[in-house]
């Protein structure tokens, strides 16, 4: 099922990749590494699947490694985006249980009111199956997500996971995420940082 949604400059993807802001908390602690786990729950045709992730970030995007996604993009919109994205070195992973995972090419983090907010953007590996059977799927090469972490009640934390999306450019001109299917809500988010 094919879903669009339209973002706004301030949301998930475009201001992951596109944001005219300069990265804040980019820094981060030498051997300092922050895992994530959290349950990904399905929404609307996908309702009732869950599926435990783990989120292993060991540094933050810098201001170039943004402007070269920025680049990309504009140059060769989401394909030229996935692209660059292979060629990005790993700034952490993503895993599902039994799964080795796979890396993540740019994970940003913006400082909040209540806390921060971890955006994260990835190519996504296709399944022999999808590549096979030539599926539609295939054109959906990006993996996304968004963690809000809030400090003062965990409780409160929340986040998405997009699997499988592209970047397009809609008839207004304007940015738009089209999602292969539907996004996955995260939940039971726990965090933590800790020294290799």
């Amino acid at each position: 099922m094919l879903k669009r949604r339209n973002f706004p400059l301030g949301t998930l993807i475009v201001a992951a990749v596109l944001a005219v802001f300069p990265v804040i908390g980019t820094a981060q602690e030498k051997g300092a590494v922050e895992t994530i786990d959290a349950t990904a729950m399905g929404t609307s045709t996908q309702l009732g699947k869950n599926v435990s992730i783990k989120i292993r970030i060991e540094r933050y995007a810098t201001e170039e490694e943004r402007k070269a996604l920025v680049d990309a993009f504009m140059q060769g919109q989401s394909e030229g985006l996935i692209k660059k994205l292979e060629k990005m070195p790993s700034m952490g992973r993503i895993s599902l249980p039994s799964t080795t995972g796979y890396q993540l090419a740019f994970v940003r983090e913006i400082p909040t009111a209540t806390g921060r907010k971890i955006r994260f953007v990835t190519d996504r590996p296709l399944a022999f199956g999808e590549v096979r059977q030539n599926t539609r799927s295939q054109a959906f090469g990006l993996t996304a997500g968004e963690i809000d972490i809030n400090d003062s009640d965990k409780n409160k934390t929340t986040g998405v996971l997009f699997p499988a999306a592209q970047l397009i450019i809609n008839a207004e001109g304007e940015l738009q995420m089209e999602l292969y299917q539907n996004p996955w809500k995260l939940v039971n988010i726990i965090e933590w940082k800790k020294k290799d």
